[in-house]
Formats: structure tokens, C-alpha cells, sequence
């Protein structure tokens, strides 16, 4: 049924599509029909980061980037939701067109720049959601704050969506905001890691509550690079990485219609690549880290491979937009092999 969809889907500019896709998914939704669209899954909890997990596979940030469809996409039998990439205040992104498919390598590229409502929308709908299960909230800066003042944007956004989030992740890896990846450099990811890491402290202790706090970094950088950043976060307890956003890299897809658009490419040619830094990571950190894996998750065996890597979790995006919700399942049941044999 998906495959009719998605042809239809893929008739229709990229954004467009994105868009009819999802309020789709919320009308079948409301009329009870999620079931219908996925396969079941099988049960598979997972503990991590304090947080109890149905299943392992989790949808990436990106694709809900307001919190307008949590209900509907957690109803497919996600084992997490995260939302965002979300701003202190509401944006529009990088002009059109900003997104970019290349079917014949299950990829896409993307150059959207945290287009979304402002941080105040995402946590009202975060606070009328009936989704029980554990949703993560993506944080970023404005395109117009400066590089040296980001630490105030992610303040700002830590602080209000830190009751309404299960975790909260803190993007400092997409390509398509000038200057945001200069925040992973040594000097300046340290600093920003403490300063978000003591206001988590100091919020835990106003509200009660401990909001775990990870941080999502790109698969670009040098391997010295990513070892100091897992030393650095286990010294600071940072509870957890992402690995990875998208890629600047071009060298999987040149050649392909639109391979050199601007932006962040996704999807199968970045499985490799993806798989890489989470295997750095976990050896760096003595697999002690706790690591979601995401990038180029399409099948049953990519997703065993992230958690062979050393992942703890897993997150899809591009594969589900080509897959769709069938992926689910599938990616579970790799994980829960792999796990099976460790």
C-alpha cells in the first residue's frame, strides 16, 4: 500500500509532499486506521539514559519539526519520537526549493535551516500530546543569533522545553545554519557542553525532574575530533550523543541528478559514513557512552549494523520517507537480533 502512496507522493514537489504526507497520516489517525499502516512490532524495551524505550527504533528529528503529528507518528509504532529542529523564535528557513530526492540512491538532500514556529508552539503541542511514549526535543539557534551568542538560543530553548521533553538533544551539526558546525570545534563545544550541562543540573533541581541531555554531532569530522568529544562528555556526564546529522560529503552520490545542491545528504550513501562514528564513539568511550545511532537505516541489516557498531538505539528518517512505516518493524527486528547475539 505504501508503494502506491509513495508513487503518488513522488509526483508532487518534495516540501509538498512532506506536508500532504503528514496530514494524511493525521486523518487516518483520527479515523483509528494507524494500525492498518504498519506491521506490528515486536516488543523490545529498552533502558537508557533513566528512559524505558518500547523498542529501539526511534524517528529522527526533522520530520515533525513543530509537534504537530506526535500522536499520529508515535500511533506507527515508534519506539521513541523526537521533534524539532526547534528555535527561540519562529523562522522560515532557507528559501525554496530547499529539499531535493535522489530515488535512484534512496537519498536526499536537504537545505530547509530549522525552518519552524518558534519554541513556544512546539511546547504547547508537546503538552497536548496523548503519546505515552518517550519523545526527545531537538534544540538550535536562530540563523540571525551569532555563533558567539548561541549558548543563549540553546539556553533559552533548554529551559523551555525541559518538563515537556523526555531528553533533550542539542543540535550543533546541521550544515544549513552558517556557522553552527564551528560550535563542535574543541574550545567551543567544551564550553557550550558545560554551560548546557549545569543548567541542566540547576533545572533539575527547580522542577524535580531529571531531563536527559544529548548531544548531535556530524559525521564530517576528523577522527581525533570525535574522540575528544566522547572524553568530554563522559567527564562532563553528559548522558548521551547522537551519531550523526547529515553530510556535506558528495563522494556517494556524484553524478546523480541534484548531487550538488547545498545542503545535508541523507539516506543509504551515508550508512557507511554514520556507522563509522558510532564505532568511534563507542570505542573512545569504552562503550560507556550511551549512542543513537541514525544515517542510512533502510533495512533490516543497516539497522543491525548501527547497534553492532555499538548503538544503543537507532533512528530512521530518509529510509522511512522511502520505505515507509514498514521500516519500523523491520529495523526492530535487526536490532533485537543483534542484541540476541551480544
Amino acid at each position: 500500500m505504501y508503494d502506491v502512496a509513495r508513487h503518488a507522493l513522488f509526483l508532487l514537489p518534495p516540501e509538498t509532499a512532506h506536508h500532504v504526507a503528514l496530514k494524511s497520516l493525521q486523518v487516518c489517525h483520527r479515523l483509528g486506521l494507524s494500525a492498518a499502516l504498519a506491521p506490528s512490532v515486536t516488543h523490545c524495551p529498552v533502558e537508557l539514559m533513566g528512559l524505558r524505550f518500547a523498542n529501539p527504533v526511534g524517528l529522527a528529528a526533522g520530520l515533525d519539526k513543530n509537534g504537530d503529528y506526535i500522536d499520529a507518528l508515535g500511533a506507527l509504532g515508534f519506539g521513541f519520537i523526537e521533534i524539532g529542529t526547534v528555535t527561540p523564535r519562529p523562522q522560515a528557513g532557507n528559501p525554496r526549493p530547499r529539499l531535493f530526492r535522489l530515488p535512484r540512491c534512496h537519498a536526499i538532500i536537504n537545505r530547509m535551516g530549522f525552518n519552524n514556529l518558534g519554541v513556544d508552539h512546539l511546547v504547547e503541542r508537546a503538552r497536548r500530546r496523548r503519546y505515552s511514549g518517550v519523545l526527545g526535543i531537538n534544540i538550535g539557534k536562530n540563523l540571525t543569533t551569532p555563533v558567539s551568542d548561541a549558548v543563549d538560543d540553546y539556553l533559552i530553548c533548554m529551559k523551555k522545553v525541559y518538563t515537556v521533553a523526555d531528553y533533550i538533544a542539542v543540535n550543533v551539526s546541521s550544515p544549513n545554519t552558517p556557522g553552527l558546525r564551528d560550535l563542535q570545534g574543541e574550545e567551543q563545544f567544551a564550553a557550550l557542553a558545560r554551560t548546557l550541562k549545569t543548567e541542566q543540573l540547576r533545572l533539575a533541581e527547580q522542577h524535580g525532574r531529571y531531563t536527559p541531555l544529548v548531544f548531535k554531532i556530524a559525521p564530517d569530522q576528523a577522527q581525533d575530533a570525535i574522540r575528544a568529544q566522547a572524553e568530554l562528555l563522559l567527564e562532563l556526564k553528559v548522558d548521551g550523543v547522537i551519531a550523526t546529522n547529515t553530510t556535506v560529503s558528495r563522494d556517494e552520490v556524484r553524478g546523480h541528478a541534484h548531487a550538488e545542491e547545498a545542503g545535508g545528504l541523507s539516506g543509504e550513501p551515508l550508512a557507511a559514513r554514520a556507522t563509522a562514528v558510532v564505532a568511534a564513539l563507542s570505542a573512545a568511550s569504552g562503550g560507556a557512552l550511551p549512542i543513537i545511532g541514525v544515517g542510512g537505516i533502510s533495512d533490516k541489516a543497516s539497522a543491525s549494523e548501527k547497534i553492532d557498531a555499538g548503538a544503543n538505539l537507532v533512528q530512521i528518517y530518509t529510509g522511512f520517507i522511502y520505505r515507509g512505516p514498514s521500516l519500523i518493524a523491520e529495523a526492530v527486528a535487526g536490532c533485537v537480533e543483534t542484541f540476541s547475539q551480544s
